[in-house]
Order: C-alpha cells, then sequence, then structure tokens
C-alpha cells in the first residue's frame, strides 16, 4: 500500500511539473513571427548632388560613392511590419556584385498595410563601372519588434530623412 502512495505521489509531481512548463511556455512572450514583402519599382540612382551623402571626389582610391536605392513595398496584412530590412543584389555594368558577401542592403524600419515606397543610401565603392542595377530585391519584416524601439522622432537616421522616399 505504502509503495502505490509513494508511486502516485511521484506521478502527481511529474504532472505538475509538466502542467507548470507548459504554463510558462505558453505565457511567455509571443516570437516574433517573419513576413516577407514584395518591393516593385526599384530604381537605383546616384544620389543627387545636394544630399548630404554625396561625397566629393577623394584623392585617395578608397573613396565611395554614394547611390540612393528607391521603391515600393506592400504590406498585404493589416498589421504594420515591424523592422523590415531590404535585400538584394546591387550589380555593375558587367552584372558581378558590387558588394560581394552582403545582400542585406538596409532597414526601412515599419511597414504600414498598402504600399509605402522607400529609399536607402547605398555606399558603393568609387570607380564601380556603371550603370548599376540591381536583382533579386526583397523586403523582411517581423510581426512585433526585434530591435530596440526608436523615438517617435527617431525613426530615420538624418541622412535617411534628407534622401527621403520619391
Amino acid at each position: 500500500m505504502k509503495q502505490q502512495t509513494i508511486a502516485q505521489a511521484t506521478l502527481a509531481r511529474r504532472v505538475f511539473g509538466l502542467l507548470l512548463g507548459l504554463w510558462i511556455l505558453l505565457s511567455g512572450p509571443a516570437l516574433a513571427a517573419a513576413t516577407d514583402l514584395k518591393v516593385s519599382e526599384v530604381v537605383l540612382e546616384p544620389c543627387p548632388a545636394s544630399d548630404l551623402g554625396t561625397q566629393p571626389e577623394l584623392a585617395r582610391p578608397s573613396g565611395a560613392s554614394c547611390w540612393a536605392l528607391r521603391g515600393v513595398v506592400v504590406n498585404p496584412g493589416a498589421k504594420p511590419v515591424m523592422d523590415t530590412d531590404v535585400f538584394g543584389l546591387i550589380l555593375d555594368a558587367s552584372g558581378e556584385p558590387v558588394l560581394p558577401n552582403r545582400t542585406r542592403v538596409g532597414s526601412i524600419g515599419d511597414v504600414p498595410p498598402g504600399r509605402s515606397s522607400f529609399a536607402l543610401r547605398l555606399a558603393v565603392p568609387a570607380g564601380t563601372p556603371g550603370p548599376l542595377g540591381t536583382r533579386s530585391v526583397k523586403a523582411r519584416g517581423f510581426s512585433s519588434p526585434v530591435r530596440t524601439r526608436a523615438g517617435v522622432d527617431d525613426e530615420l537616421l538624418p541622412l535617411e530623412e534628407a534622401l527621403g522616399p520619391q
């Protein structure tokens, strides 16, 4: 009889531990699900001469030139997609990657439902043969924040605000 009581007590502890573990797992913070967004109307052009990111030609060979990647991203959902990154290949005139080993070209922050314009500034090695092109441009964001949130007025860096979508 005593053996049966000990076995029941052990079973009860195991069931309680399992239920407690499930409750902790299910009541914890929700994981952010990744969402792929469609990108269209992609244009890659030199930054305007008046843009703060445009650098004068440097005497040293390690300079960079400023290029603006613009486009439209579509969020088909009913909720904003957060911390959205843009991925794609930037190609030179011969079709070779300009930024090898780098497919993430930048972040566009939060994307509200519907169509939204975006603009990113890219630093391309000086002397890269143009015209430059793009391939496989896409965006991916999350259902909830995955990065430390900026203030309301701090969403874009000052240089990105100056560039702005057209």
